[in-house]
């Protein structure tokens, strides 16, 4: 009897395992009949990461109703596999939070991950890997193909392409020079008095002249007279004070310009003008004056327009127009002489000679804009750096000896560069601008928004930077607003991958430089608008111009419907 109990015990057991199996063996051997529906149909790369969007749709009657699914993507590539987080379905007999598929409808649920990109997955495929469980057994499917990733044309952003500034110099070879003077008038007086004609103002403007004429590098522009008569008393005597006042003066100055050999002969040479009541002279004074009712006056000034109205207002207030007549009258009775030159600067060749030869003979501006003069990379580092020795406090030269050493590819020895230059010129938006581009080539995003952020004004390098960090963080639009009118392949990339098209082929077009991947870029346009044409003849410039893109293209899911085309084949063969 006992025996027989046991018997009986262990042929339901065996029944109950023999059920359990068969319902997870059925599902597995149906399992391609699940649909999937994948987001992107080709995985892509963006801001680093590898996103998906799974459909599953279970049809009816296959979800054994005592089971339990674990759904996982898996990213597989030569090398390894990468996986994404699982997602866990439910037959609707188990207890359990997880969402319920019917067994007799079916259903559908949905799946969303993110893993990040590593530069294997270019060549790889996506597929679910299943494992069901049913009370203690296991079920683990076949691993079932999905999807093919992965598109990666956002890592294709170059941040050697991030723009590094220049502390520019500010070289004029044509300076405009002026000297002037002022001699004062006793009231209604309109001769010029000795006294006046030899304070040190007037000495200095005549020894202005000397020199000027004396130097070989300088030309006469002009002279001015400009004269004035107080507003004080009648309009007519104040007209003709005025104009005898400009004449002597003009007089003068050209008697003086003569003495000295300089050539007034030219028509219009010196040039003249009067101001018969200088009002607008008066106000300026009392503004800056301190006399009693100073602010009264000023109404007066702004209440009236008419000279005789505003003239008898102000000297009804006596104690005030004392005053007047004692400290601001007097200095409106004037003339203001000047004369114009212009100092012609060295030229390119001195320049040049200077700069290598003997460098202190230059000053800052001309050491700076002696680099431009030449194209070779080392000798633009010679002279920067030689602007550090001649002008030690000058930050420009640190800061671009740093930005010859990024062009280099030397990001240490420019950090240092730049670390100099900031001690000298601390918040620099140009220096934080450089410094953020060092930061982005070693890698560090974060870092390098952080100087762009404080390197506000740094001029159009720093939007070419901002568009750079767009791209990596996969704001594609934003991109293209800091990129402007660029047309840098970096600029043509964002309006790429923002699907902007035709405004891609326009920025390569535009893009002047014959690299290949401009024509890389053109070829992922031509392959995502169906021109083969353009797919074609792109790849081959690009593969001309540069071997390398061969493997590229081989690997690039851009092409994955070229993959067994014959003209594809022969381009990248």
């Amino acid at each position: 009897m006992k025996r027989s109990s046991i018997n009986i015990f262990a042929s339901l057991a065996l029944v109950a395992l023999l059920a359990s199996c068969a319902g997870l063996n059925k599902m597995k051997g149906g399992a391609s009949d699940v649909q999937y529906t994948v987001t992107p149909e080709v995985l892509e790369a963006h801001a680093g990461n590898v996103d998906v969007a799974i459909s599953v749709k279970v049809p009816e009657k296959y979800m054994d109703k005592k089971a339990v699914i674990e759904l996982t993507p898996v990213l597989k590539y030569d090398g390894g596999e990468t996986v994404f987080p699982s997602k866990t379905v439910q037959g609707e007999s188990v207890e359990g939070n997880n969402q319920v598929i019917s067994y007799a409808n079916g259903g559908q649920y949905s799946y969303t991950g993110t893993v990040p990109y590593n530069e294997n997955m270019k060549v790889s495929e996506l597929v679910v890997r299943i494992k069901a469980t049913k009370g203690s057994k296991v079920a683990e499917f076949d691993d079932y193909k999905i999807a093919d990733g992965v598109i990666a044309t956002a890592e294709l952003v170059k941040d050697k392409g991030a723009a590094v500034a220049l502390g520019k110099d500010n070289f004029q070879r044509v300076i405009n020079e002026s000297k002037e003077a002022y001699v004062y008038f006793l009231i209604q007086q309109a001769s010029l008095r000795g006294t006046e004609l030899r304070k040190d103002e007037v000495a200095a403007l005549k020894a202005f002249v000397k020199e000027s004429k004396a130097a070989e590098n300088i030309n006469f522009k002009g002279a001015k007279v400009s004269a004035y008569a107080s507003p004080d008393g009648p309009t007519d005597l104040n007209t003709s004070l005025s104009e005898k006042r400009q004449k002597a003066s003009a007089s003068y100055l050209t008697r003086e310009l003569k003495r000295s050999k300089v050539d007034v002969s030219e028509e219009g040479f010196v040039t003249t003008k009067n101001t018969p009541e200088d009002w607008e002279g008066f106000q300026e004074m009392m503004e800056k004056s301190s006399i009693q009712d100073k602010e009264l006056i000023l109404r007066v000034l702004s209440m009236y327009s008419d000279p005789e109205v505003r003239e008898k207002e102000i000297k009804n207030m006596a104690e005030a127009y004392k005053a007047i007549a004692d400290e601001v009258l007097p200095k409106l009775r004037r003339s203001q002489i000047s004369v114009d030159v212009e100092v012609i600067g060295k030229s390119d060749e001195e320049i040049k000679e200077l700069a290598a030869s003997n460098p202190s003979e230059l000053n800052v501006e001309e050491l700076l804009y002696a680099a431009t003069l030449t194209e070779d990379l080392d000798e633009q580092l010679s002279i920067y750096k030689s602007v550090n020795e001649v002008f030690p406090k000058s930050w420009r030269g640190h800061n671009d000896v740093a930005y010859i050493l990024v062009k280099q590819d030397k990001l240490a020895e420019a950090k240092a560069s730049l670390t100099k230059a900031n001690e000298i010129s601390a918040n620099n938006p140009i220096i934080n601008n450089n410094l953020g581009v060092i930061a982005l080539r070693e890698g560090d995003l974060a870092k390098a928004e952080e100087f762009f952020g404080a390197a506000a004004g740094a001029g159009p390098e720093l939007d070419e930077n901002l568009g750079i960090v767009s791209i990596h963080k996969g704001d594609y639009d934003a991109a293209m607003r800091y990129f402007g009118n660029s047309t840098s392949c970096n600029a043509a990339l964002a309006k790429i991958l923002a699907t902007k098209y035709d405004a891609a082929l326009s920025t390569l077009n535009a893009n002047t430089h014959e690299v290949g991947f401009k024509y890389y870029l053109k070829a992922i346009v031509g392959a995502r608008t169906a021109d083969n044409d353009l797919l074609f003849d792109s790849l081959r410039k690009a593969v001309k111009l540069d071997d390398s893109l061969k493997a590229a293209a081989a690997k690039d899911m851009e092409f994955g419907k070229f993959i067994e085309d014959a003209t594809f084949k022969s381009i990248i063969q």
